[in-house]
């Protein structure tokens, strides 16, 4: 199972999207600073995910969603709506 996630820097609060094997693993690397594209910009928290069960359509997810501003606002929205 692969996941595309979002994370939030809680340094400037800017949104981060990316897709990964293992959630864990990869936020620790994200909070060490070890992802050059958000190592200016630790710490972060991971608000949600979807899953998909193969890399390719996790990839393919990731890309549309850093491709298509509608679909990464859709995206953050639904991840950050708390129900109420």
């Amino acid at each position: 199972m692969y996941f595309v996630y979002l994370l939030q820097s809680e340094k400037d609060h800017q949104y981060y999207i990316g897709q990964t094997q293992d959630l864990s693993i990869r936020l620790e690397q994200h909070n060490a600073g070890t992802v050059r594209s958000t190592r200016h910009r630790t710490p972060f928290r991971l608000v949600g995910h979807e899953t998909h069960p193969t890399r390719a359509e996790a990839r393919w997810r990731e890309y549309t969603l850093k491709r298509s501003a509608h679909q990464r606002k859709k995206f953050i929205e639904k991840l950050t709506h708390i129900p109420g």
